[in-house]
């Protein structure tokens, strides 16, 4: 360690701890020095990768009861959005790897079932651990085993539908369950809707109880004398416990609101949770602070929720100059200036207003943007409403999250023609969030829609004007897919033009290979063609634009003068390379003796990295298209150029 650089804050409770038994070997009046370790520990390690940081901090104390209480990893803790799991590492055996989260090769940075055994369940979208802890509970009550099941869902979490679902199935069942509602009024950003105003009453109007009246009403909760759901939540919401929240309503005890910074108030509760005979469903109730305990001086809780590395003693948050705008941010600007034009624009987000740069749109229209929580089926069937009503809705949900509206953008949008905008952040690999975030598979689950148009720009200034062609057409659903990051530094256009629909562009003329492209590959396709003219290839560079439709006539024109066509998307197979070789395969035009090979990400997940790591795993770098096209001409490929684009 350099001189110039702070010593980490001591932990000697923390150090004894390895694995969870050896928490539990602690006594009760050491818990809380052990959180305190436990929250400076967390700091330490995010600030040397960053990465998602607030909601951790907000569940030291929990995690520290948790495992405390509980026989982990026999009793199962599913955690719900995993962003909150750090502090659980730390304490099951990974302390040692920390500070590799989120790199390549490093720890995950959410939970991971082929991680450890104390990840029982993998989660990185939301809304999803009380089906699976559901699902768990009910497996062990049929393979006669006793062990505790516990969701902890939070950080926005309980605003989708899913956790309902769940919550209505399980209410009506005798498995045990502990469901811990996290509530620290936040998602990413703050949690909006009215359960978020429902939960603020509720502990306005039910103050958080001593631990003496946590275990009173814990007891209370479990009437032995009540066996079905229904005679359980009747019996509750007539006790003097607690009077009629909706939880009971749904078959639940509720015990609550809990200080949830209170180690001591928690630990007595979830005794009492455990040692009970019952089998009724619960759900804890505590209120946290997302971010608790961070270094920075300014209170930006949603600026907390992830972040780049930063000094764990001042708060400063290392920062790099941009080489170029972001594609978020290029998006939002050309969004904006549509709507100053036309006032039927709107925007729609599922409870990411930074992350898709509609935060910025939503303050210069606050009455035309909307925010519905983290609920993409209600975004997109809400959009399409709002089509259907002559409104030019834009939904701009992550690639990966809108996979869980996938039935409503097919019957609800698709199928009736209506003229919703999705703009889908994140396509493509994303980098440290790893495969859970990746856009993968948006141009297989789009392409196969009637009428769909679909496009991917291969530059910032693409995608300004693919924003204006998706608000010029008025007849049929549009999407727009593009990369996390920043863009290349290409000049932007004062305005976005619509583009000919279906109709790409030839970048270089070359004779022999075409290097057919969507998205933002192109640059790599420019430099593979550069290499292989070096070595006597002649290489055609072409930018389709549109995935959907396709522009046949390019097509056919590269098909027929030359002799291998090479297609390259950032996306599954399935996706435009696919839907390419259907359409050569339809004209007879593969009878003709020409090579086609597509270049998609691999069939597997790809892991966390840099995205320029992950590419190169993938194989969609310059070298890559190189080794293809001197494979499918049957050429030995010269040493150098194998190291091309490395």
């Amino acid at each position: 360690m350099s001189d110039g650089e702070p010593m980490p804050q001591p932990t000697p409770l923390l150090d004894t701890i390895t694995m969870p038994e050896d928490l539990r070997a602690l006594e009760s009046k050491q818990l809380r020095q052990v959180a305190d370790e436990l929250r400076a520990e967390t700091i330490d390690a995010a600030s040397e990768t960053g990465g998602h940081f607030g909601a951790g901090l907000g569940v030291v104390e929990l995690t520290v009861a948790l495992h405390y209480v509980f026989d982990t990893p026999d009793d199962r803790i599913i955690w719900d959005v995993s962003h909150q799991a750090y502090p659980h590492k730390i304490l099951t055996g990974r302390r040692s790897g920390i500070r590799s989260i989120r790199q390549k090769d490093g720890l995950y940075g959410f939970t991971k079932r082929a991680e450890s055994e104390f990840d029982p369940f993998g989660a990185a979208h939301s809304s999803t651990s009380i089906s699976a802890a559901m699902g768990m509970a009910v497996a062990r009550d049929m393979q006669g085993r006793n062990n505790n099941v516990i969701a902890v869902i939070g950080d926005g979490a309980m605003s989708a539908g899913m956790a309902y679902e769940a919550m209505n199935n399980a209410g009506d069942r005798n498995s045990r369950l502990i469901v811990v509602l996290n509530d620290n009024g936040m998602s990413i950003a703050p949690s909006l809707g009215s359960l978020t105003n429902y939960l603020v009453r509720l502990h306005e109007e039910h103050p958080t109880l001593s631990p003496e009246e946590l275990t009173e009403q814990a007891g209370a909760a479990f009437p032995d004398a009540f066996k079905t759901a229904a005679e359980r939540a009747s019996a509750y919401a007539n006790s003097n416990a607690n009077k009629g929240t909706m939880f009971e309503d749904l078959g639940f005890a509720y015990i609550g609101p809990v200080d949830g910074h209170d180690v001591d108030a928690l630990t007595a509760v979830m005794t009492k949770l455990r040692d009970s005979n019952s089998d009724a469903p619960v759900l804890l109730h505590i209120l946290t602070e997302k971010g608790r305990g961070h270094p920075f001086k300014e209170q930006h809780p949603e600026n907390y929720h992830a972040l780049g590395k930063f000094d764990a003693e001042t708060g400063e948050i290392a920062k790099s100059a941009p080489k170029a705008p972001s594609y978020t941010k290029v998006f939002a600007q050309s969004l904006i200036e549509e709507a100053e034009d036309d006032p039927a624009v709107v925007a729609i987000t599922a409870a990411m207003p930074s992350g898709t740069g509609l935060d910025l749109f939503g303050k210069r229209f606050p009455d035309r943007c909307f925010d519905v929580g983290i609920a993409e089926q209600h975004a997109v069937t809400f959009a399409a409403g709002m089509a259907a009503e002559g409104m030019k809705p834009v939904a701009a949900i992550y690639s990966t999250f809108l996979q869980r509206g996938y039935d409503q953008i097919v019957h609800d949008v698709a199928l009736q023609k209506l003229p919703v905008r999705f703009a889908l952040d994140r396509a493509g690999l994303v980098g440290a969030d790893g495969p859970t975030h990746a856009g993968s598979f948006d141009l297989a689950y789009l392409c196969c829609l009637p009428g769909f148009v679909v496009m991917a720009p291969s530059d910032e200034a693409e995608l300004k004007h693919m924003i204006a062609t998706s608000i010029a057409i008025d007849d049929r659903p549009s999407a727009v897919r593009y990369p996390r990051g920043e863009g290349f530094g290409v000049a932007l256009p004062d305005r976005g033009n619509p583009l000919h629909i279906g109709k790409g562009q030839i970048v270089r003329e070359g004779s022999r290979v075409a290097l057919l492209s969507l998205g933002a590959r192109l640059r790599e396709c420019v430099e593979a063609a550069d290499k292989l003219m070096e070595n006597g290839i002649s290489a055609t560079v072409a930018d389709a634009r549109f995935a959907k439709p396709l522009d046949i006539d390019l097509i056919q024109q590269l098909v027929l003068n030359h002799e291998v066509v090479v297609t390259i998307e950032e996306g599954a197979a399935g996706g435009f390379g696919a839907h390419v070789l259907t359409f050569l395969s339809s004209e007879g035009l593969l009878d003709r003796g020409v090579k086609v090979r597509t270049m998609t990400l691999p069939d597997r997940f790809v892991p966390h990295g840099k995205p320029e790591e992950q590419y190169a795993e993938a194989g969609l770098m310059a070298r890559d298209i190189v080794a293809q096209v001197f494979g499918a001409l049957e050429m030995d490929q010269p040493r150098h150029l194998r190291e091309v684009g490395a």
